[in-house]
């Protein structure tokens, strides 16, 4: 029987996995109007533009694959880890123009990682890294 524990685990990973999905996927279309954007949003804040112009053509791949993985459990871990790096990274942005309306929402990402990565080795039990574990201690 499917725990209350793994099936909590499930719906936070595909929520926090959807949620970055979403973001990258209707980026990617549009990445050159997208690091216009970021570039017109920091314009008046100290990171200069050889800065903030790679980060908004990674930012939508970065939350793409980190959506895609969590959404099929493949490297759960390493994409939990990478999901909360890309928040840092967006709170330190969010700061540095002083977006403050932005912030919250980003807090509540990172938690969901922090969180989902307390209990992805007990409780990850639908996902690909399960499979690929158990065909490698067959092999």
């Amino acid at each position: 029987m499917i725990s209350s524990q793994q099936l909590s685990f499930l719906f936070g990973r595909l929520a926090i996995g959807m949620s970055m999905f979403g973001h990258g996927l209707v980026r990617l279309p549009k990445l050159a109007g997208f690091r216009a954007w970021m570039v017109g949003q920091f314009e008046k804040s100290i990171l200069p533009d050889i800065v903030v112009i790679p980060f908004s053509y990674i930012l939508p791949i970065a939350e793409f694959l980190v959506g895609v993985f969590l959404l099929i459990g493949l490297f759960t871990r390493q994409s939990l880890i990478a999901g909360a790096l890309v928040m840092i990274a967006l709170i330190f942005g969010t700061t540095m123009i002083e977006e403050w309306g932005s912030l919250g929402s980003q807090l509540i990402h990172a938690a969901f990682f922090s969180i989902l990565l307390i209990f992805e080795k007990e409780y990850n039990l639908f996902a690909v890294d399960l499979i690929l574990e158990r065909n490698k201690s067959v092999n």
